[in-house]
């Protein structure tokens, strides 16, 4: 698969564009609003083809796909715009700013033959999967789950504190805390949030938040843009627990662990260093070229984008939202 790649973005240049040319895939076109910064990332990495505006790119790169790390505003937009040029998409996620807008991003792929997923890479590491499995199969009934991610942002004029390109820390690095409940947990029932903004940007810089079940689980997440790292995830069982340090985002070259409790037992798990973003641009390119639905599909993207959905509108009024299950 030949993917063009919208914008400059650093998450494109230092993991994304990397990944993919570890692979059997390549990169053969960027793109950027400033043709001199697409020719200048172009060169640097080893890209044959450079771009001043993403339209262009799409109706004259050598490509079949393209990757859309755009700020989060913008996603729905120009995912639409290469769909509409007959190019699979793969795109950062949050997909879009709220679960409409996602509904509505994969009707439009569908009725234009694309395909079109969520890039949510930690889902693709080794260690993630492994957690599902350990849970599933040697622990007992998970009862509660604890999920953060924050880190500290310095730059004020970072676009993740911009209210009109969807920023905050709920969208940039609480769907990962989302994702990781609901990956132990299914689907909750209601949220309750509460929000601060210490910058006084008009985004969330910190938020936490519970998601419930009506069978009495709860999961607890949190997110934030201040402060030191955070990252991790911890299950509760009635006979155990499951922890994973660092759990979203490991450097490429990093082992990573997980450590479980059942029984009296606890049995530490160490995994080698890997690039998961270079197993989900092949999870992605493998469906597309089998016929497949992605692995992380329209059902996957809008549970997520309900929670979130929800625990935005809670911290916004106070109250406890329902989190209605689709039809």
């Amino acid at each position: 698969m030949r993917f063009g790649i919208i914008s400059t973005a650093k998450i494109a240049r230092e993991d994304v564009i990397p990944g993919i040319q570890k692979s059997d895939h390549a990169v053969t076109a960027v793109s950027s609003r400033s043709r001199d910064r697409a020719s200048e990332v172009a060169e640097a990495l080893g890209i044959d083809s450079a771009f001043g505006d993403y339209e262009t790119m799409f109706a004259e790169g050598d490509i079949d796909a393209v990757y859309n790390p755009l700020p989060n505003a913008l996603h729905a937009e120009w995912s639409q715009r290469a769909a509409d040029h007959g190019l699979d998409v793969l795109c950062e996620k949050p997909l879009t700013v709220d679960t409409a807008q996602a509904a509505d991003l994969f009707d439009y792929c569908a009725d234009r033959d694309v395909a079109l997923m969520e890039a949510f890479m930690y889902q693709f590491h080794p260690r993630t999967r492994r957690a599902r499995e350990i849970v599933e199969d040697e622990l007992g009934e998970v009862h509660t789950v604890d999920a953060s991610f924050k880190f500290p942002l310095s730059d004020p004029g970072d676009i993740r504190l911009d209210p009109a390109l969807a920023g905050g820390s709920l969208l940039d690095v609480g769907c990962y805390a989302v994702s990781a409940a609901r990956g132990f947990l299914g689907e909750p029932d209601r949220a309750f949030a509460h929000s601060r903004d210490s910058r006084d940007s008009g985004v969330d810089t910190n938020l936490s938040g519970v998601l419930s079940y009506d069978d009495g689980r709860v999961a607890s997440v949190s997110c934030g843009l201040d402060g030191p790292d955070r990252d991790y995830y911890r299950v509760e069982t009635d006979d155990g627990w499951l922890e994973a340090p660092n759990c979203f985002g490991p450097d490429h070259d990093q082992s990573v662990s997980l450590t479980y409790s059942v029984g009296g037992r606890e049995v530490t798990e160490t995994f080698d260093p890997v690039d998961h973003y270079r197993l989900q641009v092949e999870a992605f390119a493998d469906a597309v070229e089998s016929g497949e639905t992605p692995p992380i599909d329209r059902a996957e993207t809008l549970g997520n984008m309900r929670a979130l959905d929800a625990l935005a509108r809670s911290a916004d009024t106070g109250e406890p939202v329902g989190i209605a299950t689709p039809g």
